[in-house]
């Protein structure tokens, strides 16, 4: 079929000449209004988005054959480009900020892509390679793309994440659109206390630096057909990285710091997903976050067959369990907890029934010790000597604190935080006031030091964390009417987002 949407002068539905007075969505246009930051150019996108998706959800077998032409057109780039510059993120080999790009022109920038792209010339940049340190010791390799290809990797983003969304199951909860870690970590809870008190905690080795190039390709050909899509992933795989001025070439993986990355991980461990819900949900349930992964089992044997069949996938995959990171968990009456997603998940008695004589465990999450060390680490550097020297307002040094502790107590709000939360505001508050101690020095005056309460440096717009914990909404049951008038009506109770008969979908507001 020819375009419906195509270029002034360029071939219509019948492959006729289109009128003068097109859409202009595959090219930038000389003539109208065409900022980066136009709301059209967005709608234009989602309805995109939503016509690949329902398209890729009906038919499940389906295979997209036209799908890099959307990549270059104008709405689409100009969407990356706002999603780009909204992520931020440091500059590639070429050294180009995002401030560079945007002083050079955005639209001028969006037009030489969609030129390079258009003809086939588009060739990416080596990534950057960078070893961040990791919590628990050792470096992580992360790769950092230029502001150019990270442009074109959201570009394509956007555009295959829906078809590739409509396959997804719902054990998956990493990077993906309308789905957050909480809604795992709600999982697992909902699942444990349920009666699933035995945990897989598994851990893939070496994800990200694993995945087999050609059997990637191979998973993202079964639902995309364009050559040219296959054509620029592999150019994308293979671009190598700078690693302390040496060009290392990449065999295998997937840089991590990489736009599109997160979406090639997804469709990778997808196999495990779809095994899993075909073969094997009958031994427990599984959460997978990215490559963090658990599966809760309601028996000892049931966990180790679990273990045995993950293990199993994941060599199809070229994968493999990390030995010593991997761990099955008893939950049974508080005996051992484990960690996910920065969480520590353990069972708790409850107070308020064992107030009435009933002793019962509940799962409950806090934030991890490595969590807790790694803010603390954070807060330490930010009131550290040698950056406060020159800070002569206490509420500077507050402004930079903020950002840090809202968001830190955002993520572990929803949990049993609230111990946790008091003791992050003791040790902000005992850092603060050292600052203002040794800055005075000398010249402290009698009774300066006393009047430096915690009530003061809140006066002073500093955050607390003490009273921001909020349990995530318990699932009310709703009352439904339904029958006929004549044959008689009776009254049903549905969970919020359960289907009831003739297809109407309890909303989670009513």
């Amino acid at each position: 079929m020819g375009a419906q949407q195509n270029a002034p002068g360029g071939k219509g539905l019948h492959f006729g000449r289109a009128r003068a007075e097109g859409a202009g969505q595959g090219m930038v246009r000389s003539t109208g209004p065409n900022h980066p930051d136009g709301h059209g150019s967005v709608d234009n996108v989602r309805r995109l988005q939503r016509k690949l998706f329902v398209a890729a959800k009906r038919h499940p077998g389906r295979r997209f054959h036209a799908l890099f032409a959307h990549i270059w057109r104008s709405d689409v780039l100009q969407e990356a480009w706002r999603r780009v510059r909204r992520n931020g993120g440091a500059a590639g080999v070429d050294g180009e900020t995002l401030a560079v790009a945007e002083e050079y022109g955005a639209q001028k920038l969006l037009a030489e892509l969609q030129d390079v792209l258009r003809s086939g010339r588009y060739r990416p940049s080596p990534v950057l390679r960078r070893h961040i340190p990791k919590a628990s010791g050792g470096t992580r390799p992360l790769g950092i793309p230029t502001v150019k290809d990270r442009v074109v990797q959201m570009a394509a983003k956007l555009v295959l994440e829906p078809v590739f969304e409509a396959d997804f199951r719902s054990s998956s909860y990493g990077y993906r659109p309308r789905r957050k870690p909480l809604d795992a970590l709600e999982t697992i809870r909902e699942t444990a206390n349920a009666g699933a008190e035995h945990v897989l905690d598994a851990d893939i080795a070496d994800f990200f630096g694993s995945l087999d190039h050609e059997l990637l390709l191979h998973l993202v050909a079964q639902r995309i057909s364009d050559r040219r899509v296959l054509r620029l992933i592999r150019l994308w795989l293979r671009a190598g990285a700078m690693d302390e001025g040496q060009h290392r070439d990449t065999i295998a993986g997937v840089p991590q710091g990489g736009v599109i990355s997160p979406l090639l991980a997804n469709i990778y461990l997808h196999v495990l997903d779809r095994v899993w819900e075909s073969r094997c949900a009958h031994l427990g349930r599984l959460v997978r976050y990215a490559d963090d992964l658990v599966v809760l089992c309601r028996s000892a044997e049931a966990l180790v067959e679990s273990e045995r069949r993950v293990g199993i996938v994941l060599s199809h995959l070229k994968l493999r369990l990390h030995p010593d990171k991997t761990r099955k968990v008893a939950l049974t009456e508080g005996r051992q907890g484990f960690e996910f997603l920065g969480h520590h998940l353990r069972k708790r008695v409850s107070g308020k029934l064992l107030e009435r004589g009933i002793c019962r465990h509940y799962l409950q999450r806090w934030p991890s010790p490595r969590s807790m060390r790694r803010v603390r680490q954070r807060i330490h550097e930010l009131t550290d000597r040698r950056r406060t020297s020159g800070i002569k307002d206490e509420r500077v040094l507050i402004e930079k604190l903020n950002p840090v502790l809202r968001g830190w107590g955002e993520y572990f709000r929803t949990g049993n935080a609230a111990r946790k939360f008091l003791s992050i505001d003791g040790y902000v508050y005992d850092r603060l006031r050292r600052v203002l101690v040794k800055r005075a020095g000398r010249n402290l005056r009698a009774g300066r030091a006393a009047q430096w309460t915690r009530e003061w440096f809140w006066g002073q717009g500093l955050h607390r964390l003490r009273g921001t914990v909020r349990y995530p909404k318990p699932c009310v049951l709703h009352e439904k009417t339904i029958g006929e008038p004549d044959a008689g009506k009776r009254h049903v109770r549905f969970e919020r987002g359960s289907v009831v008969p003739g297809g109407l979908r309890v909303a989670p507001g009513h």
